[in-house]
């Protein structure tokens, strides 16, 4: 007998989204619902059957195009991230990516046009840990990097809509760090949420409280800022948005946040921040732009620089190249795995 052929990723994503699923992804990138059955109101609002809905975003986290269902901490919630890029010899990229993937805390890794040509986001529940990770990194690869900490974010935020490219702002200042006793619900919603009926119940049981504390801290956390967002965390280069760029400007210290400012208010512009110069990297002040040709985003990139006055200083424009790996950052400890016989237990019943 044949063994039944299981679609790859790469299949899956060539049968064109349908208008439900585009609206699974697009409309419910924040304001996702707060309900012990989110789907049923997900559904409901489309027309169709929870079930239905469940299908449909357990293929489109097949595809890829799904990272998860979860949500995006707010600066200052807990643990520590920072940007590094090493100027790798182009022999080398291969192994050297390798050998950064490796490293759990590695969270982001693209190659992008620059004699520093590999940037990665390392993220850890500590600054110790995460100065040690790349510390090892530099050990390993036998290359220094480049240390560049975040001054100031102006936006932060990548749920834009699909549809017409734009962005919603986020809240960009710090927020209030999450209490310990609260970390194993952090953990388990920067890892994402179960496709299933009752998926705030599994997270409870998770988190060792009830769901009513699941629902209410989400909602708390999405008032306080300490959550950015709450929602399909969708992967955009999957659906297309793949002429991405990194733009950095060298701006005078005293005046990066009057410029930042209007850069981020710019059309196109999906990132904007600044962060502490290093060594060898003069630059300040970052953008990010996510098009779907070079044209595109370049186009973008010199009326963000004509708008703002930023044709005054020097810039240099760093497209991606390749990406390496890309997965959610985690912050927080992750949370002890369900016992074997977590599936089964007894669900709330529906008020």
């Amino acid at each position: 007998m044949t063994a039944a052929h299981i679609a790859t990723p790469a299949e899956l994503l060539a049968e064109p989204l349908s208008a439900l699923e585009l609206a699974l992804l697009n409309d419910w990138q924040r304001d996702f619902p707060l309900n012990s059955r989110p789907f049923e109101v997900i559904a409901e609002r489309h027309g169709c059957t929870g079930a239905e809905v469940q299908q449909h975003y357990r293929r489109l986290q097949q595809t890829g195009v799904l990272g998860r269902i979860g949500g995006i901490f707010g600066v200052g919630a807990g643990g520590s991230a920072m940007l590094y890029a090493l100027s790798v010899p182009p022999y080398r990229m291969a192994q050297v990516a390798k050998q950064v993937n490796s490293f759990e805390c590695v969270n982001h890794n693209y190659a992008r046009e620059h004699q520093w040509n590999m940037w990665f986001v390392v993220t850890a529940p500590s600054v110790e840990e995460r100065d040690a990770c790349v510390s090892e990194i530099e050990a390993v690869t036998h290359l220094r990097a480049l240390r560049l900490p975040m001054r100031r974010a102006f936006r932060i935020d990548l749920g834009f809509d699909l549809k017409t490219g734009h962005c919603q702002a986020a809240r960009t200042g710090r927020c209030e760090p999450i209490d310990a006793a609260d970390h194993a619900l952090a953990a388990a919603i920067e890892e994402g949420m179960a496709i299933t009926e009752w998926p705030y119940a599994q997270w409870a049981r998770q988190a060792g409280c009830s769901e009513h504390d699941v629902l209410h801290k989400i909602q708390h956390w999405l008032d306080t800022g300490a959550l950015r967002r709450f929602g399909a965390i969708v992967r955009h280069h999957e659906l297309g948005v793949s002429a991405n760029a990194m733009t950095v400007f060298n701006v005078p210290d005293e005046s990066f946040a009057e410029y930042g400012i209007q850069l981020a208010k710019q059309p196109g512009i999906t990132l904007c921040y600044a962060r502490q110069r290093d060594e060898g990297w003069p630059y300040n002040l970052y953008c990010m732009v996510h098009g779907r040709t070079r044209a595109e985003t370049l186009a973008h990139i010199e009326h963000a620089r004509q708008a703002t006055g930023l044709t005054a200083f020097d810039h240099a424009v760093l497209f991606s190249t390749q990406r390496f790996k890309q997965t959610g950052g985690r912050y927080f400890r992750a949370p002890p795995a369900l016992p074997p016989h977590a599936e089964s237990t007894t669900l709330p019943v529906a008020a």
